[in-house]
């Protein structure tokens, strides 16, 4: 399939060709930018400026050479000299409509990289298994979800992957509040701790222990709490006192129990995300790093290269050598390594398999963590440059103007599956990408269900569904209209839709290089506010054959690249709403 023409890319190489008399040249960067008001032309140079100090000559004077050089093209309608040495193209209407027959030809490959990617790893989500995914999880989802959509579009190989962290001390606590429920349904009542995990879920999953096994992991109340710290003064040490003795009494039944919770947990988020659209190459246990040897290897690595130390019994990781505020412990005195530690091993082990890339989607409030991971793939050896972390705010949900509580712990949050069921997963999806990821984001419910043009997404969808219901009116097919006339397409409002489409492939390719699908989203929007304005100003199915062709491929186009948007971010394209 031939490489769809770029009017961006022809007149950057014309520019190029007429830059050649200036030695200078090759040491400024060449851009061409899209001027706010269609009155100053197509696109704006400003190398004449650039070059002026270089050459020591007058902008105006520079830019006039370029001009005088500047090869003819049949695309280009004129080229003019403003302000202090700008020069604005004005383009011919047939560089705009050549995009339509490229898009008709490519179908959803319009826009795709054709360069040799990377191979990009992209880790997101990675919740702990402890409780239904929230609405803050969510927006980490769409994210990464979309952001891989963009990135494979602009031509990288791209590895999803979630890491489970199924060996820390939030699994233990939900083993804990797990088996303290199921102690009451076999009439041994241990006061339940505030601090334990408090949902219903909690519940569900002691009934269904009991329902299996009956009273087999059934013990003492009055043992689960021998000698543990008064949870008044103390809670932390309650909780933790509560799991050791968990541990003593069930023996080798305790990994069952914490088996059980860790799959039904996991179980319903893996479920809950593949509704939502978003699904894994990958699910990576924080297990097999203890059990592979990982992270004994991974901190010896630092020890090696000199960059730990013992204190107080523990081992250190010299963070504050590579920008932390603090040095970090990676090895308790009690020998167990931290979440820190097997992070590090992590990292390493993403390294190793080869990416070129890795990319990291974290809540913005682990913004700190991010220097010492760095450091310490540093200190291993490693490029750490090769590691980006993008950061996303937690997206907060109002309900009748009431901000909800999210505390997984508590038991209080409003779940990912309750968000679909009240607005779909389209305005999910589309809602969650529509602000840059490191900014806040209020979800409107009442926006987000409503049937307006203020809604967004529905404002999208409305517009392919609406070149369905012409299409479906003509009745032909998309191939049929490769041979229309599309000089026709000289109006206004066409030429604005043609431009307009002309921008997809360098708005995929922005948004994959700056990790920004919600570019994305507001691309699509203006596409769509651009095709609704044509049906306004101008007849489809007119009784000129030739005029009707051209129009049709038109917005058979806009459908095609309306449906390839909305793909991106994971958003569902309507022909009948």
């Amino acid at each position: 399939m031939p490489t769809p023409f770029s009017p961006k890319a022809h007149l950057t190489d014309l520019f190029r060709q007429a830059l050649a008399q200036f030695p200078q040249a090759g040491d400024i960067a060449l851009e061409l930018e899209r001027p706010k008001q269609l009155s100053h032309g197509d696109f704006a140079c400003n190398a004449a400026m650039q070059l002026a100090k270089a050459l020591k000559r007058n902008p105006r004077e520079v830019a006039q050479s370029i001009l005088a050089s500047l090869p003819a093209s049949e695309f280009v309608a004129r080229s003019e000299i403003a302000g202090p040495g700008f020069i604005n193209v004005f383009l011919t209407p047939a560089a705009w409509q050549r995009v339509v027959r490229d898009v008709l030809e490519s179908g959803d490959r319009f826009g795709r990289g054709t360069g040799k990617g990377q191979r990009i790893q992209v880790e997101f989500v990675s919740a702990n298994p402890t409780g239904p995914l929230h609405v803050g999880h969510g927006r980490g989802a769409a994210f990464g979800a979309s952001l891989a959509n963009v990135l494979v579009h602009a031509g990288h190989t791209v590895h999803r992957e979630y890491y489970v962290n199924d060996a820390g001390r939030q699994m233990d606590i939900l083993a804990l509040s797990t088996w303290l429920r199921y102690l009451a349904l076999c009439g041994e009542f241990v006061p339940f701790p505030g601090n334990a995990y408090q949902g219903d879920y909690v519940g569900t999953m002691a009934d269904s222990i009991f329902a299996l096994h009956g009273e087999r992991y059934k013990r003492a109340a009055a043992d689960v709490t021998a000698n543990v710290p008064d949870a008044a003064t103390d809670p932390e040490g309650h909780l933790d006192g509560l799991i050791a003795n968990a541990k003593a009494l069930l023996g080798a039944d305790y990994a069952y129990v914490h088996g059980h919770a860790l799959e039904e947990q996991l179980g319903d988020g893996r479920n809950d995300l593949t509704e939502f659209g978003v699904t894994f190459d990958c699910w990576f246990s924080e297990k097999t790093l203890h059990e592979s040897g990982l992270i004994d290897r991974a901190v010896e690595q630092l020890r090696k290269h000199g960059h730990t130390y013992e204190q107080d019994g523990a081992l250190w990781f010299r963070s504050t050598a590579f920008g932390d505020e603090k040095d970090r412990v990676v090895r308790r005195e009690n020998g167990v390594y931290t979440y820190f530690a097997a992070d590090i091993a992590y990292h390493l082990n993403k390294f190793e398999r080869g990416y070129d890339r890795v990319i990291d989607v974290w809540g913005a409030d682990h913004h700190g963590y991010i220097a010492r991971v760095k450091g310490a793939l540093t200190a291993a050896g490693q490029d750490a440059e090769r590691l980006t972390v993008a950061l996303v705010q937690f997206a907060v949900l109002y309900r009748n103007g009431q901000k909800a509580s999210m505390s997984t712990r508590a038991g209080e949050y409003v779940t990912l599956r309750d968000l679909r069921a009240e607005v779909g997963n389209d305005a999910a999806r589309f809602f969650y990408v529509l602000r840059k990821s490191d900014q806040h984001l209020d979800f409107d419910l009442d926006l987000a269900k409503s049937q307006s043009n203020d809604n967004p997404v529905y404002y999208i969808q409305y517009a392919h569904a609406r070149v369905s219901s012409v299409l479906g009116s003509w009745g032909g097919n998309d191939k049929d209209l490769l041979d229309a006339k599309l000089a026709r397409l000289e109006h206004p409002q066409e030429l604005a839709l043609l431009r307009r489409l002309a921008e997809f492939p360098e708005t995929v390719a922005n948004a994959a290089r700056d990790l920004a699908p919600h570019t994305v989203a507001y691309y699509l929007k203006d596409l769509a506010a651009d095709l609704h304005g044509l049906y306004v100003a101008c007849q489809f199915l007119v009784e000129d054959e030739e005029l009707k062709q051209a129009r049709l491929a038109l917005v058979a186009a806009t459908r095609q690249v309306l449906r390839s948007g909305l793909n991106l971010l994971g958003v569902s394209a309507p022909d009948k709403m």
